[in-house]
């Protein structure tokens, strides 16, 4: 399959050069509404969506997913908006890949603030952390031993109570309640020394399964040859 026939909606999630070297693709923007609607009718035959606007611009439609399905064009989701619009329509047959977009499916989490995040429009840089991401690093500096229980809860609460663009890691901590010093000093030492990326995670998981989808299709296609 030509690198073509194959468009992925790419951001913040993971950076273009280490995708690159995961998929070849044409790889463009965080997908806007209308986006993958285009991509379809200039003949992608799969389209990842990983990255898309939320709040900045009309984000990529429900109806507009389906039409594309019903080209027949494979569609896959992870990460962030792809992972929430997975989880919605699979139903419908768009495949979802990762941990959040499970969560999604699941009803573990509901909001897409979850995974919102400001970043460079240039570079595409995240100038914030997603929520889902904070979570992952909490529960992990709990179960390692970090940090307690109790400074776990008041993490995530600051966390939450932050609006998405505010949200790094020394803004959550100043807002924690009743945080005491070792837990913060144990938090901060985890970020330095075992911080965890969920929403990078999931993306390659997503570019790895389009790499494999486009194998198979390439499989079947010279499978049909032979037999003509």
């Amino acid at each position: 399959m030509r690198s073509r026939d194959i468009v992925v909606f790419l951001g913040p999630s993971v950076d273009r050069a280490t995708a690159e070297g995961v998929l070849s693709a044409d790889y463009r923007p965080p997908a806007r509404r209308g986006d993958v609607f285009r991509a379809a009718e200039e003949g992608a035959r799969i389209i990842g969506i990983i990255d898309g606007v939320f709040f900045q611009d009309s984000a990529v439609g429900h109806k507009e997913v389906l039409a594309v399905l019903e080209m027949g064009v494979f569609v896959v989701g992870a990460s962030s908006m792809g992972a929430l619009r997975a989880a919605e329509l699979e139903p419908f047959g768009m495949e979802g890949v990762g941990e959040i977009y499970r969560l999604y499916r699941d009803g573990v989490i509901i909001s897409d603030d979850e995974v919102a995040l400001i970043f460079d429009p240039i570079s595409y840089r995240p100038l914030s952390e997603p929520l889902v991401n904070i979570r992952d690093n909490v529960r992990a500096a709990r179960k390692g031993g970090y940090i307690r229980d109790e400074a776990a809860a008041s993490i995530l609460a600051a966390a939450s109570s932050l609006y998405f663009p505010q949200r790094s890691y020394d803004r959550i901590l100043e807002a924690a309640e009743e945080l005491d010093e070792a837990d913060e000093e144990g938090f901060r030492r985890f970020l330095a020394e075992e911080m965890r990326d969920l929403k990078r995670r999931d993306a390659l998981l997503a570019l790895a399964r389009i790499k494999e989808m486009a194998g198979d299709m390439d499989r079947i296609k010279e499978k049909a040859g032979d037999i003509r």
